[in-house]
């Protein structure tokens, strides 16, 4: 288990496909109370995981610049 939870985080669509997984077993209603809690805190986790890669994600698109040939690069951050 502890694997798949370091898989999962590594990329953003890892992570995501497994807080799917955790968000379509626990709608199922047949998990017991214990385990059911132990899901809903990894999903807890990989739902931060998320967020930060989309926000470093949203950081490094506001630092793309497009120059007069249509060519993008980074910005630096003075600017």
């Amino acid at each position: 288990m502890a694997a798949k939870k370091k898989e999962a985080q590594g990329t953003f669509e890892n992570a995501l496909g497994r807080l799917e997984e955790i968000v379509q077993r626990l709608e199922q209603g047949d998990v017991p109370l214990e385990q059911a809690m132990h899901l809903y805190e990894e999903g807890l986790a990989l739902s931060r995981v998320c967020a930060g890669k989309l926000k470093s994600a949203e950081l490094v698109l506001k630092r793309l610049s497009k120059d007069a040939e249509g060519n993008f690069s980074l910005l630096d951050e003075k600017e």
